[in-house]
Protein backbone atom coordinates (compact mmCIF):
# COMPACT_ATOMS: atom_id res chain seq x y z
CA UNK A 1 0.00 0.00 0.00
CA UNK A 2 1.13 3.55 -0.79
CA UNK A 3 2.14 5.73 2.14
CA UNK A 4 -0.29 8.63 2.64
CA UNK A 5 1.35 12.02 3.10
CA UNK A 6 -0.41 15.29 3.92
CA UNK A 7 1.22 18.48 2.61
CA UNK A 8 0.22 21.67 4.48
CA UNK A 9 1.31 25.08 3.13
CA UNK A 10 -0.60 28.31 2.51
CA UNK A 11 1.68 28.88 -0.49
CA UNK A 12 -0.28 27.03 -3.14
CA UNK A 13 2.60 26.90 -5.62
CA UNK A 14 4.95 25.43 -3.02
CA UNK A 15 2.37 22.88 -1.90
CA UNK A 16 1.71 21.84 -5.50
CA UNK A 17 5.40 21.39 -6.27
CA UNK A 18 5.96 19.18 -3.21
CA UNK A 19 2.85 17.11 -3.94
CA UNK A 20 3.83 16.56 -7.58
CA UNK A 21 7.37 15.52 -6.62
CA UNK A 22 6.28 13.05 -3.94
CA UNK A 23 3.56 11.58 -6.16
CA UNK A 24 6.20 10.78 -8.79
CA UNK A 25 7.89 8.54 -6.22
CA UNK A 26 4.76 6.58 -5.37
CA UNK A 27 3.32 8.48 -2.42
CA UNK A 28 -0.42 9.01 -2.03
CA UNK A 29 -0.43 12.78 -1.46
CA UNK A 30 -3.13 15.09 -0.11
CA UNK A 31 -2.83 18.88 0.14
CA UNK A 32 -4.33 21.47 2.51
CA UNK A 33 -3.61 25.22 2.48
CA UNK A 34 -4.10 26.02 6.13
CA UNK A 35 -3.44 24.56 9.58
CA UNK A 36 -7.11 24.46 10.64
CA UNK A 37 -8.20 22.63 7.49
CA UNK A 38 -5.27 20.22 7.82
CA UNK A 39 -6.13 19.42 11.43
CA UNK A 40 -9.77 18.79 10.54
CA UNK A 41 -8.76 16.50 7.68
CA UNK A 42 -6.28 14.58 9.83
CA UNK A 43 -9.10 13.83 12.24
CA UNK A 44 -11.21 12.41 9.39
CA UNK A 45 -8.55 10.51 7.45
CA UNK A 46 -5.46 8.50 8.45
CA UNK A 47 -2.05 9.70 7.26
CA UNK A 48 1.39 8.11 7.53
CA UNK A 49 3.29 11.43 7.62
CA UNK A 50 2.70 15.20 7.52
CA UNK A 51 4.88 17.87 5.91
CA UNK A 52 3.83 21.34 7.06
CA UNK A 53 4.93 24.94 6.75
CA UNK A 54 5.69 26.72 10.00
CA UNK A 55 4.15 30.17 9.50
CA UNK A 56 0.47 30.03 8.58
CA UNK A 57 -2.55 32.10 9.59
CA UNK A 58 -5.06 30.87 12.22
CA UNK A 59 -3.24 27.62 13.14
CA UNK A 60 0.51 27.73 12.58
CA UNK A 61 2.84 24.78 12.06
CA UNK A 62 3.86 24.42 15.73
CA UNK A 63 0.24 24.31 16.93
CA UNK A 64 -0.63 21.83 14.18
CA UNK A 65 2.41 19.75 15.16
CA UNK A 66 1.35 19.66 18.81
CA UNK A 67 -2.21 18.57 18.00
CA UNK A 68 -1.09 15.87 15.54
CA UNK A 69 1.55 14.36 17.84
CA UNK A 70 -0.85 14.39 20.78
CA UNK A 71 -3.39 12.42 18.74
CA UNK A 72 -0.77 9.97 17.36
CA UNK A 73 2.75 10.02 18.88
CA UNK A 74 4.03 7.72 16.10
CA UNK A 75 3.01 10.15 13.31
CA UNK A 76 6.15 11.78 11.81
CA UNK A 77 5.78 15.51 11.17
CA UNK A 78 8.37 17.45 9.15
CA UNK A 79 8.34 21.24 9.50
CA UNK A 80 9.38 23.70 6.76
CA UNK A 81 10.09 27.41 7.11
CA UNK A 82 11.77 30.26 5.28
CA UNK A 83 12.55 31.86 8.61
CA UNK A 84 14.96 29.31 10.06
CA UNK A 85 16.54 29.76 13.42
CA UNK A 86 18.11 27.57 16.10
CA UNK A 87 15.52 28.52 18.72
CA UNK A 88 12.63 27.65 16.44
CA UNK A 89 14.20 24.35 15.40
CA UNK A 90 14.81 23.35 19.02
CA UNK A 91 11.24 24.27 19.92
CA UNK A 92 9.91 22.16 17.03
CA UNK A 93 11.96 19.11 17.95
CA UNK A 94 10.90 19.39 21.59
CA UNK A 95 7.26 19.40 20.54
CA UNK A 96 7.79 16.18 18.63
CA UNK A 97 8.77 17.16 15.10
CA UNK A 98 10.63 14.46 13.21
CA UNK A 99 12.77 16.97 11.29
CA UNK A 100 13.07 20.67 10.50
CA UNK A 101 13.86 21.96 6.98
CA UNK A 102 14.85 25.54 6.11
CA UNK A 103 13.59 26.87 2.77
CA UNK A 104 14.87 26.69 0.15
CA UNK A 105 15.76 23.00 0.33
CA UNK A 106 16.29 20.31 -2.25
CA UNK A 107 13.26 18.12 -2.98
CA UNK A 108 15.53 15.10 -2.76
CA UNK A 109 16.43 16.11 0.81
CA UNK A 110 12.76 16.09 1.82
CA UNK A 111 12.21 12.69 0.23
CA UNK A 112 15.21 11.17 2.05
CA UNK A 113 13.97 12.33 5.44
CA UNK A 114 10.40 11.29 4.59
CA UNK A 115 11.48 7.77 3.60
CA UNK A 116 13.45 7.43 6.81
CA UNK A 117 10.55 8.72 8.92
CA UNK A 118 8.05 6.34 7.32
CA UNK A 119 10.40 3.38 7.85
CA UNK A 120 10.73 4.18 11.55
CA UNK A 121 6.97 4.61 11.84
CA UNK A 122 6.33 1.22 10.26
CA UNK A 123 8.70 -0.43 12.72
CA UNK A 124 7.08 1.39 15.65
CA UNK A 125 3.59 0.31 14.55
CA UNK A 126 4.76 -3.28 14.02
CA UNK A 127 6.37 -3.38 17.47
CA UNK A 128 3.24 -1.93 19.04
CA UNK A 129 1.12 -4.52 17.25
CA UNK A 130 3.47 -7.32 18.34
CA UNK A 131 3.32 -6.19 21.98
CA UNK A 132 -0.47 -6.14 21.75
CA UNK A 133 -0.56 -9.65 20.27
CA UNK A 134 1.78 -10.97 22.95
CA UNK A 135 -0.24 -9.32 25.72
CA UNK A 136 -3.52 -10.70 24.37
CA UNK A 137 -2.08 -14.15 23.78
CA UNK A 138 -0.77 -14.50 27.29
CA UNK A 139 -3.52 -12.64 29.08
CA UNK A 140 -6.02 -14.43 31.27
CA UNK A 141 -8.15 -14.81 28.16
CA UNK A 142 -5.75 -17.52 26.95
CA UNK A 143 -6.68 -19.66 29.94
CA UNK A 144 -9.94 -21.06 28.67
CA UNK A 145 -12.59 -22.29 31.09
CA UNK A 146 -15.59 -21.30 33.19
CA UNK A 147 -15.46 -24.13 35.74
CA UNK A 148 -15.06 -23.41 39.44
CA UNK A 149 -11.37 -24.49 39.47
CA UNK A 150 -10.61 -22.13 36.58
CA UNK A 151 -12.46 -19.19 38.12
CA UNK A 152 -10.44 -19.70 41.28
CA UNK A 153 -7.25 -19.84 39.17
CA UNK A 154 -8.09 -16.54 37.45
CA UNK A 155 -8.56 -14.81 40.80
CA UNK A 156 -5.26 -16.18 42.10
CA UNK A 157 -3.32 -15.09 39.01
CA UNK A 158 -4.76 -11.58 39.16
CA UNK A 159 -3.66 -11.20 42.78
CA UNK A 160 -0.25 -12.82 42.31
CA UNK A 161 0.58 -10.87 39.11
CA UNK A 162 0.70 -7.60 41.05
CA UNK A 163 3.43 -8.91 43.38
CA UNK A 164 7.03 -10.10 43.07
CA UNK A 165 6.48 -13.20 45.21
CA UNK A 166 7.97 -16.51 44.08
CA UNK A 167 5.40 -18.85 42.60
CA UNK A 168 5.44 -22.64 42.37
CA UNK A 169 3.05 -24.03 39.76
CA UNK A 170 2.30 -27.73 40.01
CA UNK A 171 0.12 -30.00 37.94
CA UNK A 172 0.16 -32.87 35.51
CA UNK A 173 1.94 -32.65 32.19
CA UNK A 174 -0.10 -30.69 29.65
CA UNK A 175 -2.20 -28.69 32.12
CA UNK A 176 -0.72 -25.36 31.01
CA UNK A 177 1.88 -24.48 33.63
CA UNK A 178 3.90 -22.26 31.29
CA UNK A 179 0.74 -20.52 30.15
CA UNK A 180 0.00 -19.66 33.79
CA UNK A 181 3.54 -18.35 34.24
CA UNK A 182 3.17 -16.14 31.17
CA UNK A 183 -0.23 -14.89 32.36
CA UNK A 184 1.34 -13.90 35.69
CA UNK A 185 4.13 -12.05 33.88
CA UNK A 186 2.08 -10.27 31.21
CA UNK A 187 -0.62 -9.15 33.63
CA UNK A 188 1.83 -7.59 36.08
CA UNK A 189 4.17 -4.58 36.26
CA UNK A 190 6.98 -6.56 34.56
CA UNK A 191 4.96 -7.11 31.38
CA UNK A 192 7.24 -4.93 29.20
CA UNK A 193 10.37 -6.68 30.47
CA UNK A 194 11.66 -10.09 29.27
CA UNK A 195 9.94 -13.38 29.95
CA UNK A 196 12.47 -16.21 29.67
CA UNK A 197 11.53 -19.89 29.95
CA UNK A 198 13.96 -22.73 30.68
CA UNK A 199 13.10 -26.43 30.74
CA UNK A 200 15.40 -27.98 33.35
CA UNK A 201 14.83 -31.44 31.85
CA UNK A 202 15.61 -30.52 28.24
CA UNK A 203 19.10 -29.17 29.00
CA UNK A 204 21.86 -31.65 29.97
CA UNK A 205 22.77 -31.38 33.65
CA UNK A 206 26.33 -30.36 32.81
CA UNK A 207 25.14 -27.38 30.76
CA UNK A 208 22.22 -26.22 32.88
CA UNK A 209 24.45 -24.29 35.29
CA UNK A 210 25.92 -22.29 32.41
CA UNK A 211 22.44 -21.77 30.94
CA UNK A 212 21.21 -20.29 34.22
CA UNK A 213 24.19 -18.26 35.36
CA UNK A 214 26.27 -17.76 32.20
CA UNK A 215 29.97 -18.44 31.78
CA UNK A 216 33.22 -16.64 31.05
CA UNK A 217 35.46 -17.44 28.12
CA UNK A 218 37.48 -20.60 28.73
CA UNK A 219 35.35 -21.71 31.69
CA UNK A 220 35.08 -25.17 30.13
CA UNK A 221 35.82 -26.96 26.88
CA UNK A 222 33.92 -25.26 24.08
CA UNK A 223 33.41 -21.98 25.95
CA UNK A 224 35.13 -19.91 23.27
CA UNK A 225 33.15 -16.78 24.13
CA UNK A 226 31.52 -15.45 27.28
CA UNK A 227 27.73 -15.38 27.51
CA UNK A 228 25.12 -14.21 29.96
CA UNK A 229 22.82 -16.72 31.61
CA UNK A 230 19.05 -16.55 31.63
CA UNK A 231 19.02 -14.86 35.03
CA UNK A 232 20.71 -11.87 33.41
CA UNK A 233 18.58 -12.10 30.27
CA UNK A 234 15.42 -11.93 32.39
CA UNK A 235 16.70 -9.03 34.53
CA UNK A 236 13.72 -6.83 35.35
CA UNK A 237 11.35 -9.51 34.07
CA UNK A 238 10.41 -13.10 34.85
CA UNK A 239 12.35 -16.36 34.66
CA UNK A 240 10.21 -19.49 34.31
CA UNK A 241 11.98 -22.64 35.53
CA UNK A 242 9.99 -25.56 34.18
CA UNK A 243 10.40 -29.10 35.58
CA UNK A 244 12.52 -27.81 38.44
CA UNK A 245 12.11 -31.16 40.20
CA UNK A 246 14.65 -32.62 37.75
CA UNK A 247 17.41 -30.19 38.76
CA UNK A 248 20.47 -31.77 40.41
CA UNK A 249 20.94 -31.24 44.14
CA UNK A 250 24.28 -29.47 43.57
CA UNK A 251 22.70 -26.98 41.20
CA UNK A 252 19.82 -26.51 43.62
CA UNK A 253 22.34 -25.10 46.12
CA UNK A 254 23.53 -22.46 43.64
CA UNK A 255 19.95 -21.56 42.75
CA UNK A 256 19.06 -21.16 46.43
CA UNK A 257 21.96 -18.78 46.97
CA UNK A 258 20.85 -16.60 44.05
CA UNK A 259 17.27 -16.54 45.27
CA UNK A 260 18.45 -15.41 48.69
CA UNK A 261 20.88 -12.64 47.75
CA UNK A 262 19.89 -11.77 44.17
CA UNK A 263 23.49 -12.18 42.98
CA UNK A 264 24.62 -14.18 39.94
CA UNK A 265 28.16 -15.37 39.28
CA UNK A 266 29.01 -16.79 35.86
CA UNK A 267 30.67 -20.21 35.67
CA UNK A 268 34.41 -19.60 35.88
CA UNK A 269 33.91 -15.96 36.86
CA UNK A 270 35.41 -14.14 39.83
CA UNK A 271 32.75 -11.48 40.38
CA UNK A 272 28.98 -11.39 40.81
CA UNK A 273 26.28 -9.15 39.44
CA UNK A 274 22.95 -8.24 40.99
CA UNK A 275 19.78 -9.16 39.08
CA UNK A 276 16.14 -8.26 39.61
CA UNK A 277 14.49 -11.38 38.25
CA UNK A 278 11.18 -12.80 39.37
CA UNK A 279 11.04 -16.59 39.56
CA UNK A 280 8.08 -18.77 38.62
CA UNK A 281 8.93 -22.46 38.95
CA UNK A 282 6.89 -25.45 37.82
CA UNK A 283 6.91 -29.22 38.12
CA UNK A 284 4.67 -32.20 37.52
CA UNK A 285 6.36 -34.06 40.36
CA UNK A 286 5.58 -34.18 44.08
CA UNK A 287 8.33 -31.94 45.43
CA UNK A 288 7.38 -32.70 49.03
CA UNK A 289 7.99 -36.39 48.33
CA UNK A 290 11.28 -35.58 46.61
CA UNK A 291 12.29 -33.69 49.75
CA UNK A 292 11.50 -36.74 51.85
CA UNK A 293 13.51 -38.87 49.43
CA UNK A 294 16.43 -36.39 49.76
CA UNK A 295 16.29 -35.64 46.03
CA UNK A 296 15.25 -32.02 46.51
CA UNK A 297 16.56 -29.52 49.04
CA UNK A 298 14.03 -28.76 51.75
CA UNK A 299 15.21 -25.13 52.12
CA UNK A 300 14.85 -24.54 48.36
CA UNK A 301 11.39 -26.11 48.41
CA UNK A 302 10.20 -23.71 51.10
CA UNK A 303 11.90 -20.80 49.32
CA UNK A 304 10.06 -21.56 46.07
CA UNK A 305 6.72 -22.51 47.56
CA UNK A 306 5.74 -18.99 48.64
CA UNK A 307 2.67 -18.89 46.40
CA UNK A 308 1.62 -22.43 45.42
CA UNK A 309 -0.70 -22.79 42.40
CA UNK A 310 -2.06 -26.26 41.69
CA UNK A 311 -3.49 -26.71 38.19
CA UNK A 312 -6.43 -29.09 37.94
CA UNK A 313 -6.19 -31.91 35.38
CA UNK A 314 -8.62 -31.66 32.50
CA UNK A 315 -10.69 -34.61 33.74
CA UNK A 316 -11.53 -32.57 36.85
CA UNK A 317 -12.97 -29.73 34.81
CA UNK A 318 -14.74 -31.60 32.03
CA UNK A 319 -17.29 -28.82 31.63
CA UNK A 320 -14.49 -26.74 30.06
CA UNK A 321 -13.78 -29.27 27.31
CA UNK A 322 -16.41 -27.94 24.83
CA UNK A 323 -15.04 -24.41 25.26
CA UNK A 324 -11.47 -25.60 24.77
CA UNK A 325 -12.36 -27.76 21.77
CA UNK A 326 -14.11 -24.87 20.01
CA UNK A 327 -11.22 -22.54 20.88
CA UNK A 328 -8.65 -24.92 19.41
CA UNK A 329 -10.87 -25.49 16.39
CA UNK A 330 -10.86 -21.78 15.60
CA UNK A 331 -7.14 -21.40 16.21
CA UNK A 332 -6.15 -24.35 14.02
CA UNK A 333 -8.60 -23.39 11.26
CA UNK A 334 -6.93 -19.96 11.07
CA UNK A 335 -3.66 -21.56 9.93
CA UNK A 336 -4.84 -24.77 8.21
CA UNK A 337 -6.53 -24.00 4.92
CA UNK A 338 -8.73 -26.31 2.94
CA UNK A 339 -10.16 -28.39 5.79
CA UNK A 340 -13.97 -28.74 5.70
CA UNK A 341 -14.20 -29.36 9.45
CA UNK A 342 -16.28 -26.64 11.12
CA UNK A 343 -17.56 -28.26 14.30
CA UNK A 344 -18.51 -31.37 16.28
CA UNK A 345 -21.66 -33.45 16.40
CA UNK A 346 -23.25 -33.71 19.88
CA UNK A 347 -22.18 -37.37 20.18
CA UNK A 348 -18.59 -36.54 19.21
CA UNK A 349 -18.44 -33.73 21.74
CA UNK A 350 -19.83 -36.12 24.36
CA UNK A 351 -16.96 -38.51 23.62
CA UNK A 352 -14.47 -35.68 24.07
CA UNK A 353 -16.04 -34.72 27.40
CA UNK A 354 -16.03 -38.32 28.67
CA UNK A 355 -12.44 -39.06 27.66
CA UNK A 356 -9.95 -39.07 30.57
CA UNK A 357 -7.29 -36.98 28.72
CA UNK A 358 -4.13 -38.24 30.39
CA UNK A 359 -2.21 -35.64 28.37
CA UNK A 360 -4.64 -32.93 29.53
CA UNK A 361 -5.16 -29.71 27.56
CA UNK A 362 -2.12 -30.32 25.35
CA UNK A 363 -3.51 -33.69 24.27
CA UNK A 364 -6.91 -32.15 23.52
CA UNK A 365 -5.30 -29.43 21.42
CA UNK A 366 -3.33 -31.93 19.35
CA UNK A 367 -6.41 -34.11 18.99
CA UNK A 368 -8.41 -31.21 17.55
CA UNK A 369 -5.56 -30.40 15.18
CA UNK A 370 -5.47 -34.01 13.99
CA UNK A 371 -9.23 -33.98 13.41
CA UNK A 372 -9.04 -30.80 11.34
CA UNK A 373 -6.03 -31.81 9.24
CA UNK A 374 -7.37 -35.29 8.45
CA UNK A 375 -11.09 -34.49 8.48
CA UNK A 376 -13.18 -34.84 5.33
CA UNK A 377 -16.59 -33.79 6.66
CA UNK A 378 -18.05 -30.59 8.05
CA UNK A 379 -18.75 -32.13 11.46
CA UNK A 380 -16.52 -34.42 13.52
CA UNK A 381 -18.41 -37.64 14.26
CA UNK A 382 -17.85 -40.36 16.90
CA UNK A 383 -16.28 -42.62 14.29
CA UNK A 384 -13.54 -40.03 13.77
CA UNK A 385 -12.48 -40.41 17.42
CA UNK A 386 -11.69 -44.11 17.41
CA UNK A 387 -7.99 -43.39 17.94
CA UNK A 388 -8.79 -42.20 21.47
CA UNK A 389 -9.54 -45.81 22.35
CA UNK A 390 -6.29 -47.22 20.97
CA UNK A 391 -4.89 -47.82 24.46
CA UNK A 392 -7.16 -50.86 24.68
CA UNK A 393 -9.94 -51.93 27.04
CA UNK A 394 -9.71 -51.73 30.79
CA UNK A 395 -8.15 -54.81 32.41
CA UNK A 396 -11.25 -55.00 34.61
CA UNK A 397 -13.29 -55.70 31.48
CA UNK A 398 -10.93 -58.57 30.64
CA UNK A 399 -11.22 -59.90 34.17
CA UNK A 400 -14.95 -60.40 33.69
CA UNK A 401 -14.25 -62.71 30.78
CA UNK A 402 -11.39 -64.76 32.21
CA UNK A 403 -10.23 -65.73 35.67
CA UNK A 404 -6.78 -64.49 36.68
CA UNK A 405 -4.70 -64.17 39.80
CA UNK A 406 -4.59 -60.92 41.74
CA UNK A 407 -0.93 -60.53 40.76
CA UNK A 408 -1.77 -60.90 37.05
CA UNK A 409 -4.64 -58.43 37.39
CA UNK A 410 -2.35 -55.96 39.15
CA UNK A 411 0.28 -56.32 36.42
CA UNK A 412 -2.29 -55.81 33.67
CA UNK A 413 -3.76 -52.78 35.41
CA UNK A 414 -0.35 -51.16 35.82
CA UNK A 415 0.39 -51.76 32.15
CA UNK A 416 -2.99 -50.31 31.17
CA UNK A 417 -2.40 -47.17 33.22
CA UNK A 418 1.06 -46.77 31.68
CA UNK A 419 -0.48 -47.00 28.21
CA UNK A 420 -3.09 -44.41 29.13
CA UNK A 421 -0.45 -41.89 30.24
CA UNK A 422 1.88 -42.55 27.34
CA UNK A 423 4.51 -44.37 29.40
CA UNK A 424 4.95 -41.49 31.89
CA UNK A 425 5.98 -43.42 35.01
CA UNK A 426 5.77 -40.40 37.31
CA UNK A 427 2.17 -39.77 36.25
CA UNK A 428 1.29 -43.47 36.39
CA UNK A 429 2.75 -43.73 39.89
CA UNK A 430 0.62 -40.76 40.97
CA UNK A 431 -2.54 -42.43 39.67
CA UNK A 432 -1.62 -45.78 41.23
CA UNK A 433 -0.64 -44.21 44.54
CA UNK A 434 2.88 -45.68 44.57
CA UNK A 435 6.40 -44.30 44.38
CA UNK A 436 7.84 -44.09 40.82
CA UNK A 437 10.74 -46.24 41.97
CA UNK A 438 8.25 -49.09 42.43
CA UNK A 439 7.45 -49.05 38.72
CA UNK A 440 11.12 -48.90 37.76
CA UNK A 441 11.90 -51.90 40.01
CA UNK A 442 8.94 -53.82 38.58
CA UNK A 443 10.15 -53.07 35.05
CA UNK A 444 13.67 -54.21 35.92
CA UNK A 445 12.39 -57.48 37.46
CA UNK A 446 10.26 -58.06 34.38
CA UNK A 447 13.30 -57.51 32.15
CA UNK A 448 15.44 -59.87 34.25
CA UNK A 449 12.74 -62.56 34.06
CA UNK A 450 12.45 -62.19 30.33
CA UNK A 451 16.20 -62.56 30.01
Amino acid sequence: MKSRVLIVDDNREMAGTLAEHLAEFGYDVAVEHGGAAALARAKREPFDAVVTDLRMEEVDGLDLLGALVEADPTLPVILMTAFGGIDTAVKAIKRGAYHYLTKPFKLEELRVFLDKALGERRRAVENQSLRKQVTERYSLGSLIGKSAPMRSLYETIERVARTDSLVLVTGESGTGKELVARAIHFNGPRARKPFVAVNCTAIPAGLLESELFGHVRGAFTGATTARDGVFAEADGGTLFLDEIGDMSVDLQSRLLRTLEDGMVRAVGGSSSQRVDTRIVAATNQDLAQLVRDRKFREDLYFRLNVIPIRLPPLRQRAEDIPLLAEHFLGRVKSRVTGSPVAGFTPDAMRMLVEHTWPGNVRELEKTVERLIVLGTKEKVEPGDLGFLLDAGPSPLASAREELMTLRDLEARYIQWVLQKVGGNKARAAEILGVDPSTLYRREKRSGDTAA
